[in-house]
């Protein structure tokens, strides 16, 4: 999400509770003086299409970071439990999870831009190992206080894990299936908000260039990921 959400309220356009995410931002943060730092960035779908579909084994390039996964039908939906904190290794990512619901006007509420702002599970979505996508969203960065909780979600591979402790005590361990960056125009809102016949988690935040015009970003970074296991928090 968003570096000058500050100066003016970010919106996600909702279709139901299908939502486009639809974002403000500055995309770089300057760290000194007059050094940018971008986000990392995830292939176009086109190019993401292209990579191999299986991840490396162990030992092969990637190292561990891409270890083989359990096949999602292999893997059986979890009971309905609240998410309360995420955890990504591969990218250094704790985080607590708020709840984001829906606005007076039907968009969907965004984290709080302040300072270590936590990402945000939309509450109208599965919960995190249930059958279907669960939907987390964060802010890429901040005018004010530098990089984002989703700073370097673009960096993320197949074969990465994100894991989500719930209410119930248990964590739910998600495999990352694809990473991708679209358009905004051309938002996925059935691939990230449809339905699924599987537990499925999507990470979405901004991306791709700033477009000082409309003072937006004009992409967004999104991650898929497929439940691989579970255990106790």
């Amino acid at each position: 999400m968003s570096r000058d959400e500050q100066r003016g309220p970010v919106r996600h356009l909702a279709v139901g509770l299908a939502a486009l995410l639809v974002l403000a931002g500055v995309g770089l943060v300057l760290l000194g003086v007059g050094t940018p730092v971008y986000a990392p960035q995830p292939p176009a779908p086109a190019a993401a299409a292209t990579a191999p579909a299986v991840p490396d084994p162990p030992g092969a390039a990637g190292g561990p970071r891409n270890r083989p996964q359990p096949a999602a039908d292999a893997i059986h939906p979890l009971p309905a439990a609240n998410p309360v904190r995420m955890h990504i290794p591969a990218i250094g990512v704790t985080s607590d999870l708020l709840q984001l619901g829906l606005n007076p006007d039907d968009t969907v509420e965004v984290p709080p831009l302040s300072e270590d702002a936590p990402a945000g599970w939309y509450r109208h979505s599965p919960t995190p190992g249930e059958l279907g996508p669960s939907v987390i969203l964060g802010h890429v960065d901040s005018a004010e206080y530098g990089p984002g909780v989703f700073f370097e979600l673009g960096a993320l591979v197949p074969g990465d894990t994100i894991d989500v402790t719930r209410a119930d005590g248990t964590t739910a361990v998600f495999a990352v299936d694809r990473v991708v960056s679209h358009p905004k125009a051309q938002f996925p809102t059935d691939e990230v908000y449809g339905d699924t016949d599987h537990a499925a988690l999507r990470l979405v935040t901004c991306g791709g260039a700033f477009d000082e015009r409309s003072r937006s970003y004009l992409e967004n970074v999104i991650v898929y990921a497929s439940l691989a296991g579970s255990a106790p928090a």
